[in-house]
Order: structure tokens, then sequence, then C-alpha cells
């Protein structure tokens, strides 16, 4: 019985240690005052080693940390604010830009009317319109200080001088008259008739379509591409060329050339006991490039019986005979020469 309420009394305080064991051992681990330093020496003591691995972070996007720090809604209501001043920014500048371009106008009536017709008065400032609904008639002269704009056509009555004028676009003349010199940088056309008073100078070539009148016409060179036709006598002019007589004239016997380098006469006079040989040798006054065509035409009975010939060369030609022409006689030539 003594043993039982020993046994008793014996596992009763087992039970009791136990308990204060278990909760000394509770308090210490639920303990905040229990630091890493007590931990590692209690792991040095005991001998085992206690590893406590970090706890892995949490990836975030950029859009997450914006959304975190920054609200949404606030960053859209400053965006219509931005916008909102914009749009004022722009239809100020506008209004204000009308505004400038906007000038003053200003009615006159008939008071201030019948005052600009006696005395000289300054009407407004120079931003300001003039505006004249009516028509205006000035009696007197009329001067503008600045340019003057003109909006429709312009006609005037009378003479116009200016000093210069510079017309851009098309421009109608009834009658235009140039006193000095008129110079044109482009082409021309005239519709009508082209009168020229004076001499008329072409620096290049001509072209005409029609017909040419002139009563003298003066070129230095003249090409015809087709045939020339002409209505009334063909006359030669230029000076006299010169002559040398030669041994088929006889003793006393004489030559004269009349006419140019193109056309003319050889007159003949023999004397006593002509030969066979050349009259005359005629010297042309300008050579010519190649040596010339020559056609001569007897004249008078007297040369009709003459074997003659003629020599020719780009400076002069020669007038010959292979028989004895009659002495003391008188006949000619006539010579026409084409180059």
């Amino acid at each position: 019985m003594d043993s039982e309420k020993k046994q008793d009394g014996a596992d009763s305080a087992q039970q009791t240690s136990s308990l204060e064991q278990a909760d000394s051992t509770s308090s210490l681990e639920s303990s905040p005052d229990n630091n890493s330093l007590e931990n590692s020496g209690d792991a040095a003591n005991t001998g085992k080693i206690v590893d406590k691995a970090p706890a892995k972070k949490e990836k975030v996007s950029i859009v997450q940390r914006i959304q975190r720090h920054v609200n949404v809604y606030l960053l859209l209501f400053i965006f219509l604010l931005v916008v909102a001043g914009a749009i004022i920014l722009v239809t100020f500048l506008a209004s204000k830009k009308q505004q400038a371009n906007t000038i003053q106008t200003q009615s006159l009536s008939d008071d201030t009317l019948k005052q600009l017709a006696t005395t000289d008065v300054t009407v407004g400032q120079p931003k300001q319109i003039l505006s004249v609904q009516s028509n205006a008639v000035f009696a007197g002269k009329v001067l503008i200080r600045d340019s003057l704009e003109v909006a429709g056509p312009i006609q005037v009555g009378g003479s116009l001088s200016v000093p210069g004028i510079t017309v851009s676009g098309n421009s109608i003349f009834e009658q235009l008259q140039v006193n000095k010199s008129l110079s044109v940088q482009g082409d021309a056309s005239v519709q009508g008739k082209l009168s020229v008073q004076n001499s008329l100078s072409v620096a290049g070539g001509a072209t005409f379509g029609g017909a040419i009148s002139a009563p003298a016409i003066s070129v230095n060179s003249l090409q015809l591409n087709g045939n020339l036709t002409l209505t009334r006598h063909f006359a030669v002019g230029g000076a006299t060329p010169g002559r040398s007589a030669g041994s088929a004239l006889g003793g006393g016997g004489t030559v004269a050339v009349s006419g140019s380098d193109i056309a003319g006469s050889i007159n003949i006079n023999t004397g006593t006991g002509p030969g066979a040989g050349c009259f005359v040798t005629v010297n042309f006054v300008t050579k010519y490039n190649s040596t010339p065509y020559v056609v001569v035409t007897p004249i008078g009975s007297g040369a009709g019986g003459l074997n003659y010939y003629v020599n020719r060369s780009t400076s002069n030609f020669s007038v010959c005979t292979t028989n004895n022409p009659p002495a003391t006689s008188s006949f000619g030539f006539d010579y026409f020469i084409v180059e």
C-alpha cells in the first residue's frame, strides 16, 4: 500500500517535471529574444549545423511596378489637361493672327468729303483703308507716294508717261510708239503688217513665207534654191575691167572695153597688116574663185569670117583668131561671164 502510494507520487512528480520542461522549451522557442548568436551557441554545443536558405524574391514587371507606385487614373487626367491646353493655345494663336490681319475701315461723311475738296487734310492712319463706294472724279492732279495696286482693269483716256514699265502677263495695245530702241529678248509675232521707216538690220537668218516686195535689195551673197524669174530687164553693174591690146590689131589698130566683170562689149578697129593672134586681153576687176564660163558673141560683118576663140583664167580672158582679120575694119564682141 505504501509502495503504491510512493509509486503514484513518483509518477506524479515525473509528470510535473515533464510539463515544466515542455513549458520551458516552448517558451524558449517562441521567445523573440532568442537571437542568432544564441542559436549558433546551441548548435555548437550540440554539434549540429543549422542551414537556413533565403526566401526567393517574387519577379515583378515594370508595368506592375508603375501600377503599384502611380495611379493610372491620375495619368489619364494629366493627359487630358495637356490636350485641352494645347487646343486652347492653338485657338488663341489663330484668333490673334486673324485680328492682326484685320484692318479697320472708316466711312466718310458728306462733311468730310467737302472738307477734303477745300483743304489739305490727313485722313486716317497708314494701316487703315479709305473705301469709296461711289465714283470719284479728281479735277486736279493725283499724287501717290507709295505703290498703286489696281484690282480691276485700268483705262487711260490720254497719254501715259512712266519712266519704266514691267508687264508680267499678256498686254494689248492698239497703237505703240517707241521713240528710241525696242529690245525683245524672246520671240515676237506680228499678225498684221510691219512697217519700218528706216533700215532693218537682222543679225541672224530670216525666213519669209510669202513674197517680198522692195524697190532695191542689197546683199553680199544671194543663194536661190528655186527658180529665178525676172519680169523686167537684167542690168549688170560694176567697175569696168582693164584691157591689154594684142598683135592681131595690126599697125595703128585700137581696142576699147565697156561693161563689167560679168558682161560687156569689146570694140575693135584694125589697122594695116593685121595677122592671126589675140585682139585683146580683158583683166577682171575682182578675180573669180575658179575659172569662169566666158560666152563671146561676134558683132558686125568683119567678125563673121573670123575663126575666133577664147583663152580664160580666174584673172582675165582673151579674144583671139586663127586667121588674118580684115585690115582697117571695125567690128566687136559681146561677152557674158558666169562662175
